[in-house]
């Protein structure tokens, strides 16, 4: 079961494993069939670059019937090729793909010196900002592709990595109920490539509706890059260049030791085409017609073919006597000395080509990543298209959806609360500024219930940028009428502040902060009173602190 989920993992990157029947679907997130209805044969790419028994270490497999690889000797940067996500015991790491192409290329710029900088691509496609990628030790903001295609509805044709059609269109559905987007109906028509159409309902536009999307669903994400890898013995944090870095000097030691196999087996057919041209051309094997035993056959080998060592490329062995005495009749009766001549020929020059890519191993290295690019650059198109992204503000984008309203009768302000003073209608990032008459005051979210100890006197949408500036005249507990202009700016929210210092003074008048003419006050009948009225003029008022 796990072998069969493992290759239906890598069957969907697309790159070593040629599929044929269901094998799921990345883009609706639909299972695979049952391992028995499925095929797959390895690409090209697999066989080019993955496999190469002789260099190859091989160990018993648990059964000791068969034989297994430690490892496969692979010449591709296949961990940022493929990416990979995990979590261990204290450490975790998510490597995010990257196209191959562009990878060879990279490769090819260190070979060269040159500085590189990497770029994921996913294969969902969608769009990415890479301003905080950081070399692999940051984040990615992947977004879909969506399109209006006229003023009422809107296309999303490419969906951000880690998403399905599925979660996104849920992710719609919450925000409509919500109330943060107005969406009429979805409709899913997706097969090989995504395509989801929403209609829009009267009144809605999709100029409006495009940026909710991005802001209140999963048509954005950001997905977050922690290169973890195995480095020899122990697991180190790595950034994306410097484990491309490694796998370059990993393919230079790989491209390096088939050379050197290369060379070996060149250099031993050298040696044995002289050993069989010689040993059929010179007639040595006529002189072991009279010999009797085994050793006195290997004797008339050996001396037969001692006078002729100058040719060999090494001493004769007990190893090249037996392939000789192998030789069938029929290979000697029909031996062609220009063939054999012409393959010596051709030997030596192999043999000097490989000795020039030795000696110049990166050209060497270079050269071959070069024949991959050329090779696989049209199968592998990069996917996303990398941007930047201006930075949505959810609050204006917002709905206003929340309506709130006063109830004087219970002292009770907000959403759930029915009432006809004080009707605001606001969205959940809308800040509320509420002053009640015993000068308490607090700057809120919309709140379900909010209540307020005194009547509810002012109430007004609130800009922190912008604070507010009010004109206040109140009364102390004494009676005495007092005057002040303040500025409200600075605030923890829904947390109850005072304008007046007096817990039993009243706030009598609130205006602007701006505000010029004169108060008219009218004093209460008291004992011994001498003054019954009094005016001011509001412009001598200065701005102090609440």
């Amino acid at each position: 079961a796990s072998i069969g989920d493992a290759l239906v993992v890598l069957a969907n990157k697309a790159f070593f494993i040629d599929r044929q029947g269901n094998f799921g679907s990345l883009l609706t997130g639909h299972p695979a069939a049952a391992p028995r209805y499925i095929e797959c044969r390895l690409t090209a790419l697999a066989l080019e670059t993955l496999f190469n028994e002789a260099l190859t270490e091989f160990v018993p497999s648990y059964d000791g019937r068969n034989r297994e690889p430690v490892f496969l000797p692979a010449k591709l940067p296949m961990v940022l090729m493929l990416g990979a996500e995990g979590i261990a015991v204290g450490m975790a790491t998510r490597i995010l793909p990257h196209n191959p192409v562009e990878l060879w290329q990279a490769q090819i710029d260190l070979l060269e010196r040159r500085q590189v900088e990497l770029e994921p691509d996913f294969p969902q496609g969608g769009l990415a900002d890479i301003s905080e990628y950081d070399d692999g030790r940051g984040k990615v903001i992947v977004r879909a592709r969506i399109e209006a295609r006229d003023e009422k509805r809107v296309v999303i044709r490419e969906i951000p990595y880690g998403t399905t059609t599925e979660s996104v269109i849920a992710s719609i559905e919450a925000a409509i109920q919500r109330g943060r987007v107005q969406i009429a109906s979805i409709h899913d028509y997706t097969t090989d490539r995504v395509e989801i159409e929403l209609q829009l309902p009267r009144g809605v536009y999709a100029e409006a509706v495009i940026p909710q999307l991005y802001a209140y669903t999963d048509c954005q994400v950001s997905v977050s890059s922690n290169i973890v890898v195995i480095d020899g013995p122990r697991p180190v944090e790595m950034r994306a260049s410097e484990v491309l870095q490694a796998h370059t000097v990993q393919l230079r030691e790989r491209l390096e030791a088939e050379l050197r196999w290369q060379q070996e087996q060149l250099v031993d057919r050298k040696h044995w085409l002289p050993l069989e041209r010689i040993f059929i051309e010179k007639r040595v094997y006529r002189g072991l017609e009279d010999a009797e035993t085994e050793a006195a056959v290997r004797e008339r080998v050996v001396g037969g073919m001692k006078k002729h060592a100058r040719l060999f490329v090494r001493p004769v062995d007990d190893e090249d006597v037996k392939r000789l005495l192998e030789l069938r009749i029929r290979r000697i009766s029909a031996y062609d000395l220009e063939r054999s001549r012409a393959e010596e020929a051709e030997i030596e020059e192999r043999l000097a080509e490989v000795a020039k890519k030795l000696k110049h191993l990166t050209r060497t290295t270079i050269q071959w990543l070069q024949g991959l690019i050329d090779r696989y650059a049209d199968e592998f198109p990069r996917r996303t298209r990398i941007t930047s992204f201006q930075e949505i503000d959810k609050k204006a984008v917002a709905r206003p959806t929340l309506k709130l309203a006063y109830d004087p009768e219970s002292g009770f302000f907000g959403s759930a609360v029915r009432g006809d003073h004080f009707p605001l209608q606001v969205s959940e990032y809308d800040l509320i500024l509420g002053i009640a008459d015993d000068g308490s005051f607090r700057v809120m979210t919309p709140p379900e219930k909010q209540l307020f100890t005194g009547k509810l006197l002012h109430c007004q949408l609130f800009d922190p940028e912008q604070g507010v500036e009010l004109t206040v005249v109140y009364r102390d507990k004494q009676r005495i009428a007092f005057g002040k202009r303040i500025r409200i700016e600075r605030f923890i929210r829904n947390k109850e502040y005072a304008l007046i210092k007096d817990k039993a003074g009243k706030v009598d008048l609130l205006l602007p902060g701006d505000a010029e003419g004169t108060v008219w006050m009218k004093f209460a009948p008291a004992k011994r009173q001498r003054v019954t009225e009094a005016r001011f003029d509001l412009a001598a008022l200065e701005r102090t602190g609440t």
